[in-house]
């Protein structure tokens, strides 16, 4: 195991310290118990947005808080869900009078934990929403999940659900249009070679080179099947037949697309997948309206990729336009 680290068992803590320094502009770090904030949270009369999991995934989730986005992010321990501990805390430091959203990936440990941290803090009289992402249709079930897993799609239901919290919406509904976005999202992946989780020391499942496996999970759970390695073109197909199956794509549908790197694949690879995407897309009368390419939710070095794709309309594209600031999103004023 080669790594940039020191002490295995202190890589989170020392990640998030780290982060903390390069975007202090942005964001505030509580160290005690873990949880990071942007630096002019709680935002009065505006609806706070948490949402958090186990960190190996960066840029999510600290990389999206600010303004436009999350108004704190919770790191578990390395592909570990954060404690209720970590979330209650979090949950009441952007609380503007608003009440919060919890935006939760569906993972066993994140949706028991961040229930029990919404009970907690409506004990505390903060109003709490939750939504539950679970985007990939790759694996129905699995040992961490009852249901679809949440991945790429987290991303996009934060960027909208945010500028709907930014422009003033109340808590209703900026839930309700949150779980729009859930249900109008779907995610699949392949990976080409795993990761090391740097406690374990060791790669986190065994795959040939001359091997890929098509609907791997983000913590290297099982895909659908492993299959000889092909071209791009042919696994970007692959990946977008079910999702475009699933959300019954159709000539005239509008979507935001986001094709994302596990950690270890170069942008060059993303962008020949992007392209394949788009004409795949073209041909079935769906017209890309914005696209995103690059890390934006990893496996630590995990070489592969993912596809998301979004069903969007004119509202959607609205907030999804409208000004972000944070660590790894930003456009606008």
């Amino acid at each position: 195991m080669k790594k940039l680290i020191n002490d295995p068992r202190a890589v989170v803590a020392e990640s998030v310290e780290g982060f903390g320094l390069a975007h202090a502009d942005l964001v505030t770090v509580h160290p005690e118990p873990l949880f990071i904030t942007r630096r002019d949270a709680p935002v009065q009369g505006k609806v706070g947005l948490v949402s958090g999991g186990g960190s190996g995934h960066e840029p999510l989730h600290a990389g999206f808080v600010g303004r436009g986005m999350l108004d704190a992010a919770v790191p578990g321990a390395m592909f570990t869900s954060p404690t209720p501990d970590q979330i209650v805390p979090a949950t009441t430091a952007v609380d503007g009078g608003a009440g919060v959203l919890h935006i939760v990936k569906n993972y066993t440990g994140d949706v028991l934990n961040f229930e029990t941290a919404a009970e907690l803090a409506e004990a505390e009289g903060i109003a709490v929403r939750s939504v539950l992402v679970n985007d990939d249709v790759a694996v129905e079930d699995s040992l961490y999940t009852a249901g679809r897993r949440g991945v790429g799609g987290t991303v996009l239901v934060e960027r909208i659900a945010g500028a709907a919290a930014e422009r003033g919406d109340d808590l209703d509904a900026v839930a309700a249009l949150a779980q729009r976005v859930v249900d109008g999202v779907r995610s699949m992946g392949v990976a080409l070679a795993a990761c090391t989780v740097p406690h374990a020391g060791v790669p986190s499942f065994e795959l040939p080179e001359d091997e890929i496996e098509i609907g791997i999970g983000i913590h290297g759970e099982p895909g659908r099947h492993r299959i000889p390695l092909e071209d791009a073109d042919t696994i970007t197909r692959r990946l977008l037949e079910p999702i475009s199956a699933d959300l019954g794509l159709a000539s005239g549908d509008r979507v935001i697309v986001l094709v994302n790197g596990m950690g270890g694949t170069p942008a060059s690879e993303l962008y020949i997948v992007h392209r394949a995407l788009t004409r795949l897309l073209d041909g079935l009368g769906v017209r890309i309206e914005r696209a995103l390419v690059g890390n934006y939710i990893t496996a630590l070095e995990m070489q592969g990729a993912s596809l998301t794709v979004l069903r969007v309309d004119d509202e959607m594209l609205e907030l999804w336009d409208s000004p972000v600031h944070t660590a790894a999103l930003r456009w606008g004023a």
